[in-house]
């Protein structure tokens, strides 16, 4: 009965192998986002793929593609800061969650900011799939001195652009 329980908890617990295919499966995502990559993208989305930003607005699979498509945001940056992802897996759901920085122009008009974001992967017959996420509003602007670096200005963008 012992030997049976420890083998039922052992199975209960995620594979390192999903944590660390799900964790490099969000950094290629970001990375598509920040080359306006719509067809690394689609690879990765869940066909009923939901994005929630903080403002309460949503955006669906299209509008993230149409969006990368048009080429009207361009990144600088689009880059998770280092230390900050944590994996959690359990079953077929995984919920990736980490500090993002994002830097560049959105139509023409220059943004730069931080938030926290958590995405939920799903595990589908043909792989893990990003289904869901949800992205802070922006944190507000640390002073350089508590920020440890020498960027300068505040973490502005317009309120209608989120990744």
């Amino acid at each position: 009965m012992t030997a049976f329980l420890f083998l039922a908890a052992a199975a209960a617990q995620p594979s390192a192998s999903d944590r660390d295919i799900v964790a490099e499966l969000d950094r290629v995502y970001q990375a598509a986002v920040k080359r306006n990559d719509a067809a690394a993208m689609d690879r990765i989305f869940h066909p009923e793929f939901q994005l929630v930003i903080g403002t309460g607005r949503r955006s669906g699979r299209e509008d993230l593609l149409r969006e990368a498509r048009s080429g009207s945001v361009s990144y600088e940056l689009q880059d998770e800061e280092q230390g900050t992802q944590t994996v959690l897996v359990t079953g077929n759901t995984a919920i990736v969650t980490a500090k993002l920085r994002i830097k560049g122009t959105l139509k023409g008009e220059p943004f730069d900011r931080t938030l926290w974001f958590s995405d939920t992967y799903v595990r589908t017959p043909s792989g893990w799939r990003y289904f869901f996420g949800q992205a802070s509003l922006p944190l507000p602007p640390l002073s350089n001195e508590r920020r440890g670096d020498s960027r300068t200005g505040s973490l502005q963008a317009p309120t209608e652009m989120l990744p």
